[in-house]
């Protein structure tokens, strides 16, 4: 499959592919000239257009100051020189303050406002449409009406931001800030009509010639240049396409052994196609063959196979480090090989949730998470192990739980998780907030069961969730202990205490474990059985190494945000110190116990082969 792939792109190159996208900017002119056609000509003088003056109409006889002055910014936003001069400053930081010039992003943004530009003057040369029939309240340019230059511009400079927040960027700001961005085109798009300046239909045809120039731009510059990486990174710098488990060269100054393969380290790189993009896959490529790994095995996740073939290589041999570049999922299929082994995992956290990157307190640039652990150490910290009815063995590193949690990522939309991220889940979670309570009861470290209703069940080795929530307070990934939290809010009054209290444990960095029954801490008032009640009883904490949670009826369950099948059981328990994490610093900033037979508590021997587990 790669010797085809290689192929392909010999016949079918980045500038020729990206000349063809090109065409489609003449089938745009031509769609947008044939709208223009069918506004002026077909449907001039039937319903619906019949109705559309009546809105200028309506803004004129109820101007006043206030909204004047707000669609006089708006359009100065988009007028000529206010998009021309915004898109030059973008453009100019584009090129200055990244490490490296991003020109594929310059270039998108640059090309994206100068095409809509020349596609509405060409529209305007066929079509002419006259401006609503209203006092005016700006210079009418010589142009026709349709269709507004305004929005289309708006939407090409805008949008195109937003484009580029959304793909180069992560963490959970990026929503927001792209969400803010694109509400400019429609608010210029309604100040215009305000104004006098355009029919509806015209702000129509503005969005629609806007959001076309970004598609196509978007296949010149973004997506063809993705696909260019990608048949680069299949080919060596001789031109040779690579086969099977990828490798890097010998770099300038290395001896290479009489079998060609490098002196280097080995490393395998077990990596998510859709979370680790084919930029992302290039820089984790250079940046391990900067830190001495020269043999490189990289190895793509499956739906059968989360872990690839990383059991395969490491029952091999000789593997000096592994790298999860994905999502949690990936995460756990990897430490599920790698724990108990000696072989270290380094996170490059680039999919939906990355709370175990987030909890290990890494970078959220995944390259930056990269260079900054392999500048670092070895540190061990826990994983549990979690089975069931109908659920095997398996390692987590993060959280297992069963109800409201699980049903939510059982069924978020794989689709609006590529395109939103975590907030996919909570679009999915406003489908579960009438779900029944659960009966179950719980067993800690083979105690007396302890019976109870809730609505979710959360069983974790770390505790903090996006945006720096603390569900679970006291948990930590080197106590040696697993926390667990049975959430059940009853009725409005108990949401709003749990969100009240959950929303009072937001965090930006890890804070010193909170002991039973300190009131600054999680814990709130002590129940029976030694546990924490908080939020009015809607949500009560415990604490064990080995938990075992029995329902009354088969629940969704899940795995480090893997949906799980179905299941009236959940046993887990914890594995101290059995994960090697290769970390820039110690968790919680204080070295971590090794797991046994590892060797010492903390091992930077990032310049150094490691040997233990061979």
């Amino acid at each position: 499959m790669t010797g085809n792939k290689g192929s392909m792109t010999t016949e079918n190159g980045g500038p020729a592919r990206r000349l063809r996208y090109a065409w489609l900017v003449a089938a745009q002119a031509t769609l947008m000239i044939l709208l223009g056609f069918f506004v002026t000509r077909v449907a001039d003088g039937h319903w619906p257009l019949t109705l559309e003056d009546r809105l200028p109409r309506a803004f004129a006889e109820h101007r006043s100051p206030l909204g004047n002055g707000l669609s006089a910014g708006l359009s100065l936003m988009a007028s000529t020189e206010g998009i021309v001069g915004v898109t030059l400053v973008c453009v100019a930081a584009l090129l200055v303050l990244p490490r490296a010039p991003r020109w594929t992003e310059a270039g998108f943004l640059g090309a994206s406002v100068a095409v809509q530009s020349a596609v509405f003057l060409l529209v305007t040369i066929f079509v002419e449409r006259p401006r609503p029939e209203v006092p005016q309240l700006d210079g009418a340019p010589p142009t026709s009406s349709f269709p507004s230059g305004h929005v289309g511009a708006s939407v090409a400079l805008y949008g195109g931001l937003a484009t580029l927040v959304l793909s180069r960027t992560r963490g959970p700001w990026r929503y927001l800030t792209a969400g803010v961005l694109l509400l400019v085109p429609p608010a210029v798009g309604l100040s215009r009509v305000y104004r006098g300046m355009h029919h509806p239909s015209d702000v129509a045809g503005g969005l629609l010639n806007g959001g076309a120039t970004l598609l196509v731009m978007g296949l010149v510059f973004l997506y063809g240049r993705d696909r260019d990486r990608d048949s680069a990174s299949e080919r060596t710098p001789y031109g040779v396409p690579r086969g099977g488990a990828e490798e890097v060269p010998a770099q300038p100054g290395r001896l290479a052994r009489t079998d060609g393969r490098p002196t280097g380290r080995r490393v395998v790189v077990v990596r998510h196609p859709h979370n680790c993009p084919d930029e992302l896959a290039a820089q984790v490529r250079t940046r391990l063959g900067r830190h001495g790994f020269t043999d490189q095995r990289w190895t793509s996740t499956t739906v059968e196979r989360p872990g690839g073939g990383l059991a395969e290589e490491c029952a091999a041999g000789d593997v000096d480090l592994v790298v999860a570049c994905g999502g949690d999922g990936t995460v756990r299929a990897c430490a599920d090989v790698v724990a108990g082994t000696g072989i270290p995992l380094a996170l490059v956290p680039c999919g939906t949730g990355n709370l175990l990157a987030r909890n290990l307190d890494l970078p959220a640039d995944p390259a930056t998470a990269l260079e900054e652990a392999l500048d670092g150490g070895d540190f061990g910290i826990d994983v549990g192990r979690v089975e069931g009815d109908g659920l095997p063995p398996t390692r987590f590193a993060v959280m297992t739980g069963a109800g409201f949690d699980a049903a939510m990522v059982r069924d978020a939309s794989p689709a609006l998780k590529a395109r939103l991220g975590w907030v996919a889940y909570t679009l999915s979670a406003a489908r579960h907030l009438r779900d029944p309570r659960m009966r179950l009861n719980i067993r800690l470290d083979g105690g007396r069961r302890i019976r109870r209703r809730a609505r979710m069940v959360v069983i974790g080795n770390v505790g903090t969730l996006q945006g720096g929530l603390e569900l679970l307070p006291r948990a930590r990934p080197d106590s040696g202990r697993l926390e667990i939290v049975l959430f059940d809010p009853r009725g409005a009054a108990g949401w709003l205490a749990a969100a009240t209290h959950l929303a009072a444990r937001v965090v930006r960095r890890p804070a010193p474990a909170p002991t039973p029954g300190d009131p600054n801490g999680a814990n709130g008032a002590n129940g029976a059985n030694g546990a924490d009640v908080v939020a009015g009883g809607s949500l009560e904490y415990f604490s064990a190494t080995r938990i075992e949670v029995r329902f009354a009826r088969a629940q969704a369950r899940e795995v480090d945000g893997d949906s799980m099948s179905e299941g009236a059981l959940l046993t887990a328990g914890i594995e101290p110190g059995a994960l090697r994490m290769r970390l820039p610093r110690a968790p919680g900033a204080t070295a971590l116990p090794h797991a046994p037979g590892h060797g010492s508590q903390t091992q930077h021997t990032q310049h150094t082969p490691h040997t233990a587990h061979h």
